[in-house]
């Protein structure tokens, strides 16, 4: 009775036969079908009927009917297959329904029986003698629930309901019996091994094959549910799988259009995998490598429009490339390689300026619309391709042929574009844009009034969360601003303003975008002197620290920061307008949390936890815990090479960020730790001022002035009337130019232009510092820290020096004979060196020297090893002293050296790399011991470095106020106190100032008394003093203190 309804073969075999085999089971085989060689276990039972009380003779009656109906019901069947006659077909149903009535609820053979009748008519079906396959349908799936999971005919049972479901979508086309279909044949395919008979009627074009086929062509669904289905049907084409390339790229449309919908950059990542795969399923010469190049191209592009990855618009540019040459001239698809082209162009001709990048995209769209001639379906996206390239060569040239010609074409496109196009709200904001900047030319007020009407209507036809409601703020803001400037109401520059902040908040837009519109908001604001100006630069640092946390790596995080143009100066341009506010604290706070970004990002994963733990064990562990793991994947991050590999590791970074952010959330949730991490108070950053005062110089396109952090009580403002940041930038200029004349000069001759460049520092910068410090503050000589932003930051402040003499004929003081100066990157830094402080262990002292650094490495140091010979000498015996020079000074060894020893002196050349200050450097034997290798070693034991090497303490030129510099990298690691220089050291003539730094730190320890770092910015001042008279001025000059 059991069966699938497929005739095997007829079974020739007397009585007497079957008999012989008593009760013993025994093989039959049938012939191969597809490949399988089916057989049957029989064995023979004899039944005796007799009449008894408990109804036995009647089961027996009823399962002989069973078996009789059964088996004529197959017979029939096998004739209906073989002659086609609907009769046979119908005598075959009667038979198997009569079973099924036998078969109530409960009983062991209804699912057969409801298999069977199924499969009947179903073969009716197929063959258009029945019409009703939803009670074909219902049998089967009412026999799959008779057959759970680890019955031995579930996988039969699911395969039966597959064929129903594919055959209704056939003849009905509904989408939801074929997505049931793939769901099955999911759950199916594991449980039929290769080589097995159902495996082979279950696999193949007529099975599996038709389902993912079919659901390929169901249209693109972005929801969670419709993804999921395209996850399951990838995952019915395995590697080598004939449909798996066109699945790879309907999974990623769906993926696509959920980043579209929502901005979550996670889908954009995947989908750019997806098609990752799919490019290299397409090898030269496949037919589809041009559709896949030209998909990944897209999402490359997407990815760039939304993060600013100069690698990813290099990378769409050339799959663009390749996608073109693969169709030439008369190609069907050649229209839309040269429009994505011309778009990735005009992308690149806005990042770097290129006029061929434009020339070109302008050209390419000339003959992508010849291949698009009027009532072409797509004209209307070549006509606006053409006007966005125009109006962009027009904001560049200011021909107004050009503009003109733009709006025109808009209109065309416009008039083209269907109401209902999901596109179409493009053509409103981009023509509005290009009407705003008419009226900005022409001054015509129907152009802005459209223009604000065309955005207006933008907006009515995008969703809350789309992301492009935020081109529609854009330009929306562009026309009321443009307005404004012409009629000057009021109202125009708050509906501006309104819009400025529409767009810089809008949270499915990509970040760089966002900070683009937040630093126009701000700059906007400064111009109007709009009281929303404060307000725009706070958006600015919240949208520059999330974008910045979600890059890997240290040096894409660095990448991120100087991608977006004008955020260099917003730090000290934010302060000021604070200070132009008269809010002197949060002038503080803004400063603070706009400079050394880079910095405050790595530190959060350090930030000691010592109070939580104490408050709550769990949170404090597994803060840490993902704190770890969230450095790791950024370090191991920064080695990958491989397209496909970095965008795996970033999207597995922005996985753990999310619960290294979930972790932070929690731990603010405790009340006594509300601010954890979140942007310092001016209250938390006074403690930096705990020995001495902070003063922090800002350097502004606004205004410059100077801001001291008492130890106690509220910030003083010292304003710089005289100082502009163009003379700040010609005295840095002046200071670089007179030092490299004076390292060309002998001992002896006068360093004039250093001399008049100090006193220029002296009277227009630090004295009017100083007089606040006597005679505001009451100070006089103690410790000062100076934390220069900006132009300030190239420029030697501590060699602030009148040379001049007093009417009797004294010397007239300099900086360093009133204070004590120390620098400090942020305030933060400072305090972040105080905490570790805490714990102290016992000093051990390591020398490191590297005087011949190698071939092609720089000259010889011919002073190194005497002065690591002098140093060992004036270190306390008390320390455990350590030395490591010639073949031993390798980069592996300097690394060890720094993370097992308190206190170090390098002694080496230095380089610091101007343009990407993480490959700066100390030249050791082998290879470089970067400052990326330096920042990656979390060492809070140790306490003081003195670098005698060249440009260990000079920021890079396109982020200063991010202070990267291998003094600041130590620092960070975990010294307290270092020592650094400007420029370049003469080796010879710093060993004056070693020695007599050495004496003054180390005057009386040989009887055992406490190594103390803190000591290290007096001992520099004695020591620069002590050898004035046989060390020339700038070498003086160069060594600078920075830390406690």
């Amino acid at each position: 009775m059991l069966g699938g309804g497929e005739v095997l073969g007829a079974l020739e075999m007397s009585w007497d036969e079957l008999l012989d085999h008593g009760d013993q089971p025994f093989d039959l085989s049938f012939r191969a079908v597809r490949g399988v060689q089916p057989s049957i276990t029989l064995k023979v039972a004899v039944v005796h009927a007799w009449d008894n009380q408990n109804g036995g003779l009647f089961n027996s009656l009823v399962d002989c009917e069973i078996a009789r109906d059964t088996d004529a019901g197959h017979v029939r069947l096998a004739g209906y297959v073989r002659c086609e006659k609907a009769f046979f077909l119908d005598d075959a149903v009667e038979h198997f329904q009569l079973v099924l009535n036998h078969c109530p609820v409960g009983h062991p053979d209804r699912a057969t029986a409801l298999t069977n009748l199924a499969w009947a008519r179903l073969k009716g079906y197929i063959r258009n003698d029945v019409q009703d396959i939803d009670t074909t349908t219902s049998l089967f799936l009412d026999a799959l629930a008779l057959r759970p999971q680890h019955h031995p005919d579930h996988p039969l049972s699911l395969y039966n309901l597959t064929k129903a479901l594919t055959w209704r979508h056939s003849r009905k086309s509904t989408a939801a019996d074929i997505c049931e279909a793939a769901q099955l044949y999911h759950e199916l395919l594991p449980l039929c091994p290769e080589g097995t008979y159902l495996r082979s009627i279950a696999a193949g074009k007529n099975g599996v094959d038709y389902v993912i086929d079919e659901c390929n062509g169901l249209p693109t669904d972005a929801s969670d549910e419709g993804i999921h289905l395209r996850r399951v049907v990838l995952e019915l084409c395995p590697l080598g799988h004939r449909l798996r390339p066109r699945t790879l790229h309907k999974l990623a449309q769906a993926v696509e259009a959920r980043f579209y919908q929502y901005g979550n950059i996670d889908d954009l990542d995947t989908c750019i995998q997806l098609r990752r795969e799919a490019v290299s399923l397409c090898p030269e010469g496949h037919a589809d490598r041009g559709t896949c190049l030209n998909n990944l191209a897209l999402s490359l592009m997407s990815r760039f429009k939304h993060q600013g990855n100069p690698n990813d618009l290099d990378e769409a540019i050339f799959m663009y490339e390749e996608a073109l040459r693969l169709r030439p001239v008369g190609h069907k698809f050649r229209a839309y390689s040269l429009g994505n082209l011309g778009g990735a162009l005009i992308d690149r001709f806005n990042k770097r300026g290129n006029i061929e990048d434009m020339t070109r995209a302008i050209s390419l769209y000339r003959e992508a619309l010849t291949l698009r001639p009027p009532g072409h379906s797509s004209r209307d996206t070549t006509l606006h391709n053409l006007a966005i390239a125009l109006q962009t060569r027009y904001d560049k040239s200011q021909v107004s042929k050009d503009l003109n010609e733009a709006i025109d074409l808009y209109r065309e496109s416009l008039r083209l574009k269907r109401l209902d196009h999901p596109g179409r709200h493009r053509n409103l904001y981009n023509l509005s844009s290009a009407l705003c900047s008419r009226f900005t030319q022409a001054q015509k007020n129907e152009d802005v009034e459209e223009a604000i009407a065309l955005c207006q209507e933008s907006l009515a036809a995008l969703s809350s969360l789309h992301p492009d409601r935020y081109f529609s703020y854009m330009w929306l803001q562009e026309a009321y601003l443009s307005r404004y400037r012409i009629l000057h109401d009021p109202a125009d520059l708050s509906l501006a303003v309104k819009n400025f902040r529409l767009a810089s908040r809008h949270p499915t837009q990509g970040f760089p975008r966002r900070i683009k519109e937040a630093i126009d908001w701000a700059r906007q604001a400064e111009v109007h002197q709009h009281e929303s100006a404060l307000e725009a630069y706070q958006v600015c640092f919240e949208l520059f620290d999330s974008h910045v946390m979600t890059r890997s790596s240290i040096i894409s995080r660095r990448e991120a920061a100087t991608a977006v143009g004008g955020a260099q100066s917003l730090p000290v341009d934010a302060a000021s307008c604070a200070i132009r506010r008269d809010n002197m604290r949060h002038a503080v706070e803004l400063a603070e949390q706009g400079r050394g970004q880079q910095w405050s990002l790595a530190s959060r994963l350090r930030n000691p936890v010592e109070d939580i733990e104490s408050a709550n064990p769990t949170l404090a562990h597994n803060y840490l815990e993902l704190s770890k793991r969230v450095s790791d994947a950024a370090q191991s991050s920064a080695t990958i090479t491989d397209r496909a590999a970095t965008d795996r590791a970033a999207t597995e970074y922005r996985k753990l960020t999310r619960q290294w952010e979930a972790a932070v959330a929690q731990i603010r949730d405790v009340p006594a730790f509300s601010r954890f991490l979140l942007p310092p108070s001016y209250s938390d950053l006074q403690a930096a001022a705990r020995q001495g005062p902070v003063i922090i110089l800002i350097a502004s396109q606004y205004s410059c002035s100077a801001i001291i952090v008492p130890t106690s009580g509220g910030p003083h403002h010292v304003p710089l009337p005289s100082v502009t940041l163009a003379d700040l930038t010609n005295l840095k200029d002046r200071f670089a130019r007179a030092i490299r004349e004076a390292s060309q000069m002998t001992p002896k001759q006068s360093r004039t232009d250093l001399i008049v460049l100090s006193r220029i520092l002296w009277n227009e910068i630090m004295l009017p510092i100083i007089n606040v410090l006597r005679h505001d503050l009451k100070l006089k000589y103690c410790r000062i820290w100076l934390c220069p932003t900006a132009a300030f930051t190239s420029i030697p402040l501590h060699a602030a020096h009148p040379f001049r003499t007093n009417p009797d004929g004294s010397r007239e003081q300099c900086l360093e004979d009133l204070y004590i100066c120390s620098y400090t990157p942020t305030l933060s830094a400072l305090v972040r060196s105080r905490q570790m402080m805490k714990k102290r262990v016992t000093p051990s002292f390591a020398t490191i020297g590297q005087g011949q650094p190698g071939e092609g490495k720089g000259k010889a140091l011919l002073a190194v090893d005497s002065e690591l010979e002098l140093v060992h000498k004036l270190v306390p015996a008390t320390a455990k002293r350590t030395t490591i020079s010639g073949d031993a000074a390798t980069r592996a060894g300097a690394l060890e050296a720094l993370q097992e020893n308190t206190w170090v002196h390098l002694a080496c050349h230095g380089k610091q790399d101007p343009k990407q200050p993480y490959n700066s450097h100390f030249v050791m034997r082998d290879e470089h011991l970067t400052l990326l290798d330096i920042m990656e070693r979390d060492i809070p034991h140790a306490e003081f470095a003195f670098l005698s090497a060249c440009h260990t303490a000079v920021g890079d030129e396109e982020t200063p106020d991010e202070v990267i510099h291998l003094a600041a990298g130590l620092q960070f690691s975990g010294f307290k106190s270092v020592i650094g220089t400007l420029w370049q050291v003469d080796d010879s003539v710093a060993q004056h100032v070693v020695k007599a730094f050495y004496e003054n730190m180390f005057p009386d320890l040989s009887d055992g008394g406490v190594m103390d770092c803190t000591k290290a910015a007096w001992a520099l001042n004695r020591a620069t003093h002590a050898v004035k008279t046989t060390v020339p001025l700038e070498q003086r000059m160069v060594f600078v203190h920075i830390g406690v």
